[in-house]
């Protein structure tokens, strides 16, 4: 991929300052690059001071570490966005359709539209949510869908997040440090605010609480502890929607009801925001094992006595082998042609697609199922010889394990390094909570620090910048 084919979002392919960036490029260059970069380390520290932090696994070195932060914004203009939210809420309303299609009468297997092998054989699909009326209809409460960008107005989905996704919290401190850093700036530029989102979230969730809880229904957000590598974000959220943060062992079945311990007692929770993943939510239904979930809380579940958001079984909607089908599922479901791209992907579970992939792993990404942040996955253009040959081994012991994608050519924005401007990939995380469906404005920009870097993720290096959608 050579570099003057690539688009940059402030300088476009002209070197030419595009309209959106132009009021931020002013003040910039009249800037004097020392205070910008005392700016830069003073961030930092607040960042140090905050603990905005994320865990590391599988690495021998300190758990913790801070997350990377940006001082350059990524700017939208308010009509580009505006196209962008219309295609995530298309998304995320077939999503949740197909969710509820998959659990009852499964209208898009019978119609031929996605092989019936791909659910039954999903490790994601959860046979205990059959036929299970979620509270309030909705099974992604939160959602979290990746964009990439690779011209003007050319946007790609590169995943779907509806398991338990993370992010949200840098992006709201991303802002609260841009606001504090440069206060200025804001006056100059006409951004749509964030800070709303715990606010919106609470409310969302509130609303689809199970239809025996009280008119102010109790919210809480369950962690797996303080080990996890978004601990930071769900104490955070749990914060600043004002409700409490409990683990596993801090909450038990009581009377048909799921409660949590307090100093007054047990007190029944009506909606639980988890961010246990489902196979250590419930150890006498799914691992019975786990130390992180609570016994029981399932059967409470299907008998309509709480909400758990994201519903279990909503993992199978964001697999990357059922990815590939989005086009098909948004159509199915909303009757319309899919408003954003899918990324072209080969499923190595079909034999061709397979024969393909292994002829041309050096051009190709490769990805697990169902992998996350950056791990398990392979990125042929910048891998060495012993490393394709090891994922050759791997994509022929396990073909279903793994899909394909051509490496697209992301676009860069501008980081501020020490010569200055330089530019880097990126990928935007927005983060939406159906209330209706609810999108704020922005979401999290993950950008690749390392020179010609394609992979964006914190625990691979990557870093985050505050995100401006501009008022039109």
């Amino acid at each position: 991929m050579s570099e003057h084919s690539v688009f940059d979002e402030m300088l476009g392919r002209d070197a030419q300052i595009r309209a959106p960036y132009q009021n931020f490029f002013d003040w910039f260059d009249k800037e004097d690059p020392k205070r910008l970069r005392a700016k830069n380390r003073e961030a930092e520290e607040l960042f140090r001071l905050t603990g905005i932090t994320f865990n590391v696994y599988g690495r021998s070195e300190a758990e913790e570490r801070l997350i990377p932060f940006d001082i350059i914004p990524r700017i939208i203009s308010g009509s580009e966005w505006a196209k962008l939210s219309r295609g995530i809420e298309q998304r995320v309303r077939a999503i949740n359709a197909f969710l509820h299609d998959i659990y009852h009468t499964q209208e898009i297997l019978k119609a031929g539209r996605i092989p019936r092998e791909m659910i039954s054989q999903n490790e994601a699909f959860q046979p205990k949510m059959i036929g299970v009326d979620v509270p309030g209809g909705v099974y992604t409460h939160i959602v979290g869908i990746d964009l990439v960008c690779t011209g003007p107005g050319e946007f790609y989905v590169l995943e779907d997040n509806a398991r338990t996704p993370s992010g949200v919290s840098y992006m709201l401190e991303n802002r609260e440090t841009m606001l504090q850093m440069f206060p200025e700036l804001f006056s100059k530029n006409r951004v749509q605010p964030v800070q709303q989102y715990p606010i919106d979230l609470r409310r969302s969730l509130a609303a689809c609480a199970p239809s025996m809880s009280q008119s102010d229904p109790t919210v809480a957000v369950l962690t797996p502890g303080i080990y996890n590598s978004a601990y930071f974000e769900h104490a955070f959220l749990a914060d600043q929607m004002g409700v409490e943060l409990v683990e596993g062992h801090d909450l038990r079945v009581i009377d048909g009801r799921v409660a949590m311990r307090t100093t007054h007692g047990y007190k029944p929770i009506d909606v639980l925001y988890r961010r246990v993943d489902d196979d250590f939510l419930d150890p006498l239904n799914f691992n019975p094992d786990s130390q992180l979930g609570v016994p029981g809380i399932m059967d409470v579940y299907r008998a309509g006595g709480i909400t758990i958001a994201n519903a279990p079984g909503t993992g199978i909607s964001d697999d990357k082998a059922i990815y590939s089908y989005m086009p098909e599922i948004v159509e199915f479901y909303t009757g319309e042609r899919p408003l954003l791209q899918n990324v072209p992907t080969w499923r190595c579970s079909e034999p061709e697609s397979l024969a393909y992939v292994l002829d041309n792993l050096e051009d190709l990404v490769v990805k697990e199922v169902h992998g996350s942040g950056g791990y398990g996955m392979l990125i042929g253009p910048t891998a060495t010889k012993k490393d394709i040959a090891a994922f050759r081994k791997k994509l022929k012991a396990r073909p279903k394990n793994y899909i394909a994608q051509p490496t697209l050519s992301l676009s860069t924005v501008p980081i501020f390094a020490k010569a200055g401007l330089t530019p880097r990939h990126v990928l935007r995380r927005p983060c939406c909570s159906p209330d209706g469906i609810k999108i704020t404005p922005g979401g999290l920009t993950r950008v690749a620090l390392k020179k010609g870097s394609l992979v964006v993720n914190s625990s691979q290096g990557g870093g985050t910048k505050d995100t401006w959608v501009l008022e039109e």
